[in-house]
């Protein structure tokens, strides 16, 4: 969450939102959320309908969820998904730039 964090603003540049969707209660989320003081949204799904519904993977093996980035674009079509096969797989903020950068070119896929 720190290179998400580094790079928000050339998130927001690109008309992109960050929610960061995970399986901790709601005073989990906010007391975390405050201690960071992380400038995106933080939703919490304790039971974890959110997370099933985009199909991020649980592993005991591997020390539970494994990493999951979803673009969602303005009508609400998932445009790009990545599922981490460990915790260190997650695309770098470039790549998801480069994507957003696309899908902002008027009629893009």
């Amino acid at each position: 969450m720190a290179q998400l964090r580094q790079d928000y603003d050339e998130f927001t540049e690109r008309q992109a939102e960050i929610i960061v969707v995970g399986p901790e209660n709601g005073a989990a989320f906010r007391e975390y959320w405050q201690e960071e003081e992380l400038p995106y949204v933080g939703l919490p799904d304790p039971k974890h309908s959110v997370l099933k519904r985009y199909g991020q993977e649980v592993s005991l093996f591997k020390l539970g969820r494994m990493p999951a980035q979803v673009i969602v674009d303005q009508q609400g079509i998932a445009r790009f998904v990545h599922y981490g096969h460990d915790m260190t797989d997650i695309p770098e903020n470039e790549e998801i730039f480069a994507i957003l950068d696309v899908l902002n070119v008027p009629n893009s896929p």
